[in-house]
């Protein structure tokens, strides 16, 4: 996946996460909270063993992992 992609992915996944958790982030964070979201969630996937094919499963994997993020977030701080 290119790099480009993978950060429209991040972005997309960081804007449905914040939204979804009832915060409003600038765009910066947004690409944050996606591209953490990404990496997270595809360990977790990883781990599990589910594979997330296309684009639509790679975003959805991320936003769940972004989610995860953001409510450990809330929790910590």
């Amino acid at each position: 996946m290119s790099l480009i992609i993978f950060l429209i992915i991040g972005l997309i996944a960081g804007a449905l996460a914040s939204y979804i958790m009832g915060r409003k982030q600038e765009l910066l964070i947004y690409l944050l909270i996606g591209v953490v979201g990404a990496v997270v969630g595809g360990f977790i996937a990883g781990l599990i063993g589910i594979g997330a094919g296309g684009i639509i499963g790679q975003i959805i994997i991320a936003t769940l992992g972004a989610i995860l993020c953001l409510w450990v977030w809330r929790r910590v701080r």
